[in-house]
């Protein structure tokens, strides 16, 4: 299966409009239901239409879902006579090609449990690696449309093992956005960041994501988990990146300014984006409040790393923010033990205290020359006696 070739079933854009639809900003609620509405009429999803009103509150049009569940029902039947068919007159790989638009019938309308199971099936009649994988990959696909990371992680990993085993250039390219993807999910945006940098001159995985949601997901990621050289070179640089950077509101901004120390831009384009992206993001939403305030930390510390002490009118000045913000947002980022200085409030100064890396290493040989005595002694003890 080419990358033209995989189907958007089911359909992410579908879920990321159910995800405005409960938990997006107010203003997105009415375009997402419209939205909604009109991708269940299109595919007529009774099942979808079903779980959609129960979990909304939705009065149930008993006339559209009983016309959807009618032509259900008859495409199902045309999919069964095509299965008799192929298991009486035609060969396996017919058997495995109708099993699998079956399931894909089900992830279609929005059947969770039937489409799972029936890609199962198909996947236990279908021989060819490739094909295996494909399935796999559905699966992945209906658990990100389900948020549901058990079916996620289980087949990532089935995957991975299957990919060692002979897995082609483009799957293995396609596995680590998924993968990339479901790391974003769970937090772990240093896996992320390495992921999507490694695909992003190959990314083809559309049905998952559009090219710009990627290139979004990658910068993001990167910013936070990479270090500042590492940013340079393998983000700002990239021919991939650059060719579509201007085309998504105050990605640029965001991702310059903070390399270039023009952190009162970065603050803008950070809150800006918190609004405009990550609120919005069915992927980044549950971590937005986590990436932001990661994010104010690394460009305190990265302007603090360059001064033995500065004044906070300076540093409030840097940040585009008053000195009462500054002086409250560092001291709790500095009673965490997240950001190594002090604040003189006296004389309104902020001073660093970077941990010494060779007088750590000579405390650390103190500590374990004392408790090697200590255990000496206790052994000379024990002799004499």
């Amino acid at each position: 299966m080419s990358s033209e070739e995989v189907p958007k079933i089911p359909s992410i854009e579908l879920s990321q409009n159910r995800f405005l639809l409960t938990s997006g900003p107010k203003e997105t609620h009415a375009q997402a239901q419209e939205a909604i509405m009109n991708k269940i009429k299109e595919d007529n999803m009774a099942p979808f239409y079903e779980l959609i009103c129960e979990e909304q509150g939705w009065p149930v049009d008993t006339a559209l879902l009983n016309q959807m569940k009618k032509e259900n029902e008859e495409a199902l039947k045309k999919l069964d006579d095509r299965l008799k068919d192929a298991e009486e007159n035609l060969g396996e790989t017919e058997i495995s090609d109708t099993l699998l638009a079956r399931a894909e019938h089900f992830a279609k309308i929005g059947d969770k449990e039937k489409s799972l199971t029936a890609y199962r099936v198909a996947f236990e009649k279908t021989v060819a690696l490739g094909s295996r994988l494909d399935i796999l990959f559905a699966n992945i696909r209906t658990g990100f449309f389900y948020r549901d990371n058990d079916i996620v992680s289980r087949n990532i990993e089935k995957a991975r093992t299957m990919i060692e085993e002979g897995g082609d250039w483009d799957r293995r390219n396609r596995l680590k956005v998924y993968e990339g993807a479901y790391l974003m999910t769970i937090r772990n945006f240093k896996g992320a960041a390495d992921l999507f940098i490694a695909t992003l001159s190959t990314f083809t995985s559309t049905e998952l994501m559009e090219y710009k949601d990627f290139v979004t997901y990658a910068v993001l990621s990167s910013v936070l988990a990479l270090k500042r050289v590492d940013i340079k070179n393998k983000v700002i640089d990239s021919p991939e990146v650059l060719e579509v950077l201007h085309e998504i509101p105050h990605l640029e901004d965001y991702l310059r300014s903070l390399y270039a120390g023009e952190y009162a831009k970065f603050f803008v384009s950070l809150a800006a984006l918190e609004t405009s992206c990550m609120k919005k993001s069915w992927v980044l939403f549950p971590h937005y409040r986590y990436y932001v305030r990661e994010m104010r930390i690394r460009a305190y510390a990265q302007l603090l790393e360059s001064y033995r002490s500065l004044t906070m009118q300076s540093m409030a000045h840097s940040f585009g923010v008053s000195e009462e913000f500054i002086d409250k947002d560092l001291s709790k980022f500095i009673s965490a033990g997240r950001l190594n200085c002090v604040i003189d409030k006296v004389n309104g100064i902020v001073e660093t205290n970077r941990p010494d890396a060779k007088n750590a290493q000579y405390q650390q040989a103190i500590k374990q020359g004392d408790i090697l005595l200590n255990r000496v002694q206790k052994l000379s003890r024990v002799i004499n006696v």
